[in-house]
């Protein structure tokens, strides 16, 4: 069955969450989001919003150019410096959009004779800025780096420059790379790794300083690593991590960043106030932790397919047919609930699934409420008289 097929009668996306906030009376516990990767509760948190309300008072609505023509407010480079000295690297770069970052940086970074080898199930913006270069573009298997070593092993010795490219947590799978053995591969090797931390800054590790902390990690051991500012920051845009050096020279040629205007004041501000937030109580990664793992706990004990997902913010739940993934995506809308089902597009068609998003706001409460429907969903769908009326 299409996906069109599957949707024709009504189709869970653009859906205006707004209008569902506004409805929550309409359900007996109201509306719930499992949508948004608010990881730690932040997009409406009074600081957040008094940021940008003051940066728009003093500042106006944009930046009106790109930093390097236009100028730029003090607020970029102070987000910067203080996203570096967080995350413990060199120097930050921040870009308006996080898809342009990989996008940009991918193809900046290599030419001809080189090579990019990201695992199979990175994300879109990198396969698009690994496949449109003048470089030479391969994917290893999902998290294996026995492949990965392999394919080093045969073609290293002809290409120049060679970029390793994953993610720290998969945003459709919820499980992370291995690191230490990763650096280790690429040191062998004389590779560079570009690691995407956009769902792990604020999730992974003790204070949320993402995966070089959750294994303890010096992160100037990797060469780059990109961010994003809408997930825990609560906010839009893209950034970079490198040596200051590294930072410096993007800061003139990145063409991401050269061409496109600056984060706008309320974006700068709020992102800024987000990482304060964060690193002033770092016990908001702490319940996003246990929520996760109740979720997963929870996922597993009733039966329910996880996957490889860990517990740590995102967490999948796969189902049989896209049918049942509709059905059950369904089920929760009309409980209250949003979590849109994911087919076709971003996953194996043979893995339909439904992503649900864990906040440091989720309560105990939320979690059973959405894991009881999920699972009251799937066995109405196992009733042979139901599958034949739908």
């Amino acid at each position: 069955m299409s996906g069109k097929s599957l949707i024709e009668n009504g189709h869970p996306y653009f859906v205006p969450t707004d209008t569902l906030e506004d409805s929550s009376d309409s359900w007996p516990q109201g509306y719930l989001s499992l949508a948004h990767y608010d990881y730690l509760g932040l997009a409406h948190h009074p600081r957040l919003v008094e940021a940008a309300k003051a940066a728009i008072d003093r500042h106006g609505t944009g930046v009106g150019a790109s930093r390097l023509v236009g100028g730029e407010r003090t607020g970029h480079r102070a987000l910067e410096d203080d996203l570096a000295r967080f995350l413990g690297v060199g120097g930050v770069l921040s870009v308006i959009s996080g898809y342009l970052t990989n996008v940009s940086l991918i193809n900046h970074l290599l030419g001809p004779k080189d090579l990019v080898l990201a695992d199979e199930l990175a994300h879109n913006s990198i396969v698009i800025g690994g496949k449109s270069g003048r470089f030479d573009w391969r994917t290893f298997e999902h998290n294996n780096l026995d492949d990965l070593e392999r394919i080093l092993d045969e073609v290293r010795g002809t290409h120049n420059r060679v970029l390793i490219v994953t993610e720290g947590l998969f945003s459709m799978d919820g499980d992370i790379s291995d690191l230490p053995r990763l650096l280790k591969i690429k040191e062998k090797h004389d590779a560079w790794l570009l690691l995407d931390e956009a769902h792990s800054y604020g999730v992974l590790g003790t204070t949320g300083r993402g995966l070089c902390e959750h294994f303890g990690i010096d992160p100037n051991r990797i060469e780059l690593t990109v961010g994003t500012l809408s997930k825990s920051f609560a906010s839009s845009g893209g950034f970079i991590c490198a040596n200051a050096e590294v930072i410096e020279w993007l800061r003139f040629t990145l063409s991401g960043f050269v061409y496109s205007v600056g984060l706008s004041p309320a974006t700068v501000a709020s992102s800024h106030a987000a990482l304060e937030v964060l690193a002033s109580e770092p016990d908001r990664v702490t319940r996003l932790r246990a929520n996760s793992r109740k979720f997963l706990r929870g996922a597993r004990a009733r039966g329910l397919n996880t996957g490889s997902a860990i517990g740590e913010a995102v967490i999948p739940i796969l189902f049989d047919t896209p049918e049942q993934c509709v059905y059950v995506a369904e089920a929760l809308m009309q409980s209250g609930i949003y979590a849109p089902p994911i087919f076709h597009v971003g996953v194996p068609k043979d893995l339909p699934r439904i992503r649900f998003f864990l906040s440091a706001n989720h309560t105990e409460a939320d979690i059973e409420r959405v894991l009881d429907k999920v699972s009251e969903s799937v066995a109405a769908t196992q009733i042979p008289e139901r599958i034949g009326a739908e």
